[in-house]
């Protein structure tokens, strides 16, 4: 038997929040650490720097993505709990007001008068404060942030982004090694390209292109970078 839940729970929407967060991480773990291994190599005519910069770039950034995101994530939730406690005190002072908030939305979401202010009086008996949030704030489980998960997803993600051009510097000669490393780069991104649209439900070739294109912009960038300043290392 389907249920609700079971249901709700197949639609990519209710992914949006750590699959953002994750794919987020991974490129960006791809790419910088990338980008800084190709400018390092670019002006490098021996491995130790470059891997002694990618593994410090590889540490910080991790920690970079993780506490920004969770600075963010936990900024937004704030707002929310605010507008919240904001909400609580309305209900409290001016229920009718509020009252006839709800069944405005409802009418403009294209019930009739009557059939508006009914739903809205039945589900203001039922759950007046989570009625309120979902339909006047807009806040619900899927959109609602969670501050923890985002910082995990965003720093894990680029751990294991980062991970990978490091690898090939490990394995790669010195000479050419820009070459390998934006070469490699770039079958990462389209895997996670590929990746992150399925899991996410979206066009494949859409995914792909974007990343690859701004993922090329970023590591090309940073070779001319490490070839203007052509200090030998």
């Amino acid at each position: 038997m389907i249920t609700i839940d079971n249901y709700l729970d197949k639609h990519y929407i209710h992914r949006s929040n750590w699959l953002r967060a994750a794919v987020l991480g991974a490129n960006d773990g791809i790419i910088s650490i990338s980008s800084l291994a190709i400018g390092v190599a670019a002006a490098s005519s021996t491995k130790e720097p470059i891997i002694l910069a990618t593994v410090a770039g590889l540490v910080a950034g991790a920690l970079s993505m993780a506490a920004g995101e969770y600075v963010s994530v936990s900024s937004q939730t704030d707002t929310e709990r605010a507008d919240i406690e904001r909400e609580k005190k309305e209900l409290n002072e001016m229920p009718e007001e509020e009252l006839n908030i709800l069944t405005q939305i409802y009418e403009r979401r294209g019930l009739k008068k009557e059939t508006a202010r009914q739903v809205a009086i039945e589900l203001t008996e039922k759950d007046a404060l989570g009625t309120h949030i979902r339909d006047e704030l807009g806040i619900n489980e899927i959109s609602q942030a969670k501050p923890i998960q985002a910082a995990l997803a965003s720093g894990t993600s680029f751990i294991a982004g980062g991970i990978l051009p490091l690898l090939i510097i490990l394995v790669a000669p010195v000479k050419g090694l820009e070459y390998w490393l934006y070469g490699f780069s770039i079958v990462f991104l389209v895997i996670l390209g590929i990746t992150s649209a399925k899991t996410g439900g979206a066009g494949i070739m859409k995914a792909i292109l974007r990343i690859t294109v701004w993922g090329t912009i970023a590591m090309g960038l940073s070779a001319l970078v490490g070839h203007l300043f052509g200090v030998n290392v």
